[in-house]
């Protein structure tokens, strides 16, 4: 995970609020609900899913240590007392055996370097007929802030394997690894709702710099390649400013499936 999203936790958990609020409907955690949460991050979805399951629990998994030090900073001064935070890679991680009744992503399983595999894991912590609810991208030219971003810095290269934020994007690719990995009654829900960077320029800039996909990209630039690509980022943000802030076209998926009943 990018440091920035760290620092600027805020600002990451802004940028996604509308898709974030059609999630937490979709994923309509209950008081009783024991709820594993993959790929927290700083742990704004482990926290909102707590606050819900009063007489349950929330275990945020991550694998970023600073994110998870954030989360769990957070989460004491908030008085949460239902919710803990594990640093671990979900892919291998030996989850206690029909522990949750519900598992929780949001942008978080995109970048497994085996999503079968990484999902048959998550699946095995499941108890029979829990839910399993992701929020992720649909393919990248749907998304206007990847496209936007690589054609201005004049590169589109192929991720690399585990590196794909857009690897669950497409439903029938889904559909197949959910299903090879043990999901039944798998479901796409589209979200079609502006992504923001931020209410200004220089904001908008800070965190587009801080995306996983540009630091990639421009990673594989000279210097003088990299600083000029960096001035029409700034162009690029500028002409996305609103009275709004500065906004880029996105589509995503929730994707809803069940571990099968006994």
């Amino acid at each position: 995970m990018s440091n920035l999203r760290v620092t600027r936790a805020d600002l990451f958990d802004a940028e996604i609020r509308p898709h974030n609020e059609r999630f937490r409907a979709v994923a309509a955690i209950d008081r009783d609900d024991r709820v594993l949460d993959i790929g927290c991050g700083t742990g704004q979805s482990t926290r909102q899913a707590a606050r819900v399951a009063t007489a349950g629990s929330v275990l945020g998994v991550d694998i970023s240590g600073d994110a998870l030090a954030l989360a769990r900073r957070i989460s004491a001064d908030e008085g949460l007392t239902n919710v803990a935070y594990e640093q671990a890679d979900a892919q291998t991680h030996p989850f206690p055996p029909g522990e949750f009744d519900v598992c929780i992503s949001r942008f978080g399983v995109m970048f497994f370097g085996d999503l079968v595999a990484a999902f048959t894991n998550i699946g095995r912590a499941l108890r029979a007929d829990a839910r399993l609810i992701l929020l992720v991208w649909q393919q990248q030219e749907r998304n206007e802030w990847s496209v936007a971003v690589s054609e201005t810095i004049g590169s589109r290269q192929p991720p690399a394997a585990g590196l794909d934020p857009f690897a669950l994007g497409d439903p029938p690719v889904v559909e197949s690894i959910l299903g090879r990995a043990g999901f039944v009654d798998v479901t796409f829900t589209e979200v079609h709702e502006p992504v923001s960077y931020g209410p200004d320029v220089a904001t908008g800039t800070e965190m587009v710099l801080g995306l996983r996909v540009t630091e990639n990209l421009l990673a594989a630039l000279g210097p003088r390649a990299r600083e000029h690509a960096v001035a029409r980022l700034r162009t690029l943000i500028a002409a996305h400013h609103t009275n709004g802030g500065v906004l880029f076209d996105s589509r995503a998926w929730i994707i809803a499936a069940r571990w099968p009943p006994t």
